[in-house]
């Protein structure tokens, strides 16, 4: 729908199911501060529900705002069906970081709803004052709930960073914070049947679906960021210069038979092409020579078999663990080139050699 601040803003399809939902839930409430509207009932329901996911929009530029302070990329704005998220590329890297991109959204909307709270004295009564009261009782709920202490929720995050400060784990901080929305969506499943219960008032079929659609999106939030801290925990003991393997440099007109002979002589794990400059200009695919038969490769030049090395295939060889994957998933690919700081070749870094060492690390 635009950008602010050069941050591309999107809605996706889901949301117009939510103005529908809006615009007949609250028909009522419309048609009896305003009786007589017809249909222009459900056209004033459609435009609170635009109201509504402005406040939203302003609670994500927030967190986009702030993580911009800190020096994180933000990607994108999306909302949707229950509300918006934030896409920042990559993570804050202090707990206090962490707590301020946080806790900055659930304040926004809570400070949105006080502002139309104090509104509501000076409205002039009928349709305008609804809608006032509802925003204000909107964004009040909307900022409260987003900081129950569990993932994919502020809170959550919130909660996350507490504990990563107090432990000194951000992965056991995530842990954490993801069996807290497993709770919360527990709660969610529950409420309803809770109040019917406690009020004894029954219980609208809606209201069972609304929690179960609420209750499945903060569980899969909370189950995907506890995979996720389970997964890099392991990525430390990735480091490219220990899976590099050393590679040897030939022509590229020499035949493929030949590049493997010295290859093996050499111990050498992989194979590059140099250009006319001396300089690698490709790396040889260990698939396509294994594809290619023996008969056959006395006839073949290396540099059939080989891969150009685009900018995304040059790594450093230093990169260790997340640094490393987030710069083999930029590009992916079956091997890499890795370089020493001064621009020399330290080796290759193939793909099924970092998955292996991941796997043994499980």
């Amino acid at each position: 729908m635009g950008q602010v601040g050069g941050i591309d803003v999107l809605v996706r399809s889901s949301w117009l199911i939510v103005a529908v939902l809006i615009s007949v839930l609250i028909a009522p409430a419309i048609e009896q501060v305003a009786p007589g509207l017809g249909a222009w009932t459900y056209v004033a329901g459609g435009a609170f529900a635009v109201l509504l996911y402005l406040s939203v929009l302003l609670h994500e530029i927030s967190h986009a705002l702030m993580a911009r302070r800190y020096g994180l990329p933000v990607r994108s704005i999306t909302l949707h069906f229950l509300g918006g998220v934030t896409e920042i590329d990559g993570e804050p890297d202090t707990p206090g970081r962490e707590f301020g991109v946080s806790v900055v959204g659930p304040l926004t909307s809570v400070a949105i709803g006080l502002v139309f709270l104090l509104l509501l004295p000076v409205t002039p009564s009928g349709l305008l004052e609804l809608a006032v009261e509802m925003l204000a009782t909107a964004n009040l709920i909307v900022g409260v709930l987003n900081l129950v202490p569990g993932l994919p929720l502020d809170g959550g995050r919130v909660l996350r960073a507490g504990v990563w400060k107090a432990t000194g784990d951000p992965h056991r901080a995530t842990i954490v914070a993801g069996w807290g929305g497993r709770v919360a969506a527990v709660a969610a499943l529950g409420y309803p049947l809770g109040r019917e219960l406690v009020t004894g008032q029954p219980t609208l079929i809606s209201d069972y679906v609304l929690a179960l659609v609420i209750a499945a999106f903060l569980w899969s939030g909370a189950t995907a960021a506890i995979v996720s801290a389970k997964v890099r925990r392991r990525l430390p003991v990735l480091a490219a210069r220990q899976l590099a393997r050393r590679a040897l440099q030939v022509p590229g007109d020499q035949p493929l038979s030949e590049a493997v002979r010295r290859a093996q002589e050499e111990r050498a794990g992989s194979i590059l092409v140099l250009g006319q400059d001396g300089r690698p200009t490709a790396v040889v695919s260990e698939a396509a020579v294994l594809a290619t038969p023996d008969e056959r490769r006395p006839w073949i030049p290396v540099s059939s078999v080989a891969r150009t090395l685009q900018p995304g295939l040059f790594l450093a060889a230093d990169l260790v663990g997340e640094p490393l994957i987030r710069a083999m998933q930029r590009t992916p690919a079956s091997e890499y080139l890795l370089l020493e700081p001064d621009g020399t070749v330290y080796g290759v870094l193939v793909t099924e050699d970092v998955d292996r060492a991941f796997a043994r690390a499980a």
